[in-house]
């Protein structure tokens, strides 16, 4: 599923029809918090921007009584800089964030889908601090389901995920040298499958022999048998 097609299905939540009677304030806290924007019954309701003097930290967006909730960007101030950093800009339900958002840990790694309440779940795509990518489910800020994770060096895995590692079915490439794992993974580690020859030619480390054939009668059979021990306790 793609991007663009989940933020069709999970626009950000719509806010209420503002009255006539709203008006546009600015309020200075005791600890020198400062919101400007509209107001609802004494909460902040509509469009506003929020600053924690403390953190320094900025809110620019949509509120619903009082917490942010609709669309918004929420950016920090890194210490002996002058110029604010975006950290997140997305969906927000409730002051969480919640739906389809963009979240930037570094320069250099961001994650980009859905969430629930503040934590990665749904369908996303993570790019790390060393570049490495992973496109797929996700649930309570871990990588969860099925997946697709491209490391720099140009290896991949692509198949089954659990709680942040490697779980059930699953095709391990290893580029470099040329060859395909397929098989079953627990808990991140590989357990039985097979090994063959992948791109032996484009390889640029490749073994220095292909990987022989297995004279089994029916070696599909041993493979499926010694897998399913393995994936009951996936």
């Amino acid at each position: 599923m793609s991007l663009i097609k989940l933020r069709e299905q999970y626009p950000p939540p719509a806010l209420e029809e503002k009255s006539h009677s709203e008006l546009l304030h600015t309020v200075y806290a005791p600890n020198g918090n400062e919101y400007t924007g509209e107001w609802k019954n004494h909460k902040k309701h509509g469009k506003g921007i929020q600053v924690w003097k403390k953190s320094g930290s900025i809110y620019d967006g949509d509120w619903k009584y009082g917490k942010p909730n609709g669309y918004g960007t929420y950016s920090v101030l890194p210490p002996g800089e002058n110029k604010y950093v975006v950290r997140y800009f997305g969906a927000w339900k409730n002051g969480k964030k919640h739906g389809i958002g963009t979240y930037y840990y570094s320069n250099l790694s961001f994650y980009e889908g859905e969430w629930i309440e503040n934590l990665r779940s749904g369908w996303g795509i993570m790019r790390y601090e060393n570049a490495d990518i992973y496109e797929g489910e996700w649930m309570n800020d871990e990588t969860h389901g099925q997946g697709t994770y491209q490391f720099v060096n140009g290896n991949w895995y692509e198949g089954s995920w659990r709680e942040g590692k490697k779980s059930g079915r699953g095709k391990f490439c290893y580029s470099d040298k040329g060859q395909l794992y397929e098989g079953v993974w627990v808990d991140g580690i590989a357990k039985c499958g097979t090994l063959s020859d992948f791109g032996r030619e484009e390889a640029t480390t490749p073994t220095k022999h292909p990987i022989p054939q297995v004279g089994l009668v029916d070696m599909e059979l041993v493979v499926q048998d010694a897998q399913s021990h393995y994936l009951n306790q996936c």
